[in-house]
């Protein structure tokens, strides 16, 4: 698998507000991201684990934290098709 390298500039005030240190904040970053981008149907379940470096299964349990239900786009697709 190919990957990229991207880098965000965080202001040292954010990461002693948060009590955190920079590993630790750019994976909660990542999870952030997926869970933003599969909320907004941008990406997959599948891609946004791979985003978050977790399993699918992992990811998905872990929605409930963001609340965010797990197969909203689904859920909607199924309910486009009944109409």
């Amino acid at each position: 698998m190919v990957t990229r390298h991207i880098s965000i500039e965080i202001p040292e005030s954010i990461l002693i507000a948060e009590k955190t240190d920079e590993v630790s904040f750019a994976k909660e970053l990542r999870v952030l991201a997926a869970v933003k981008l599969y909320e907004m149907g941008r990406l997959s379940s599948g891609r946004a684990a791979e985003l978050a470096d977790m399993s699918r299964v992992e990811f998905l349990m872990n929605l409930g934290r963001y609340k965010v239900f797990p197969f909203a786009s689904e859920l909607n697709d199924l309910e486009s098709h009944a109409a």
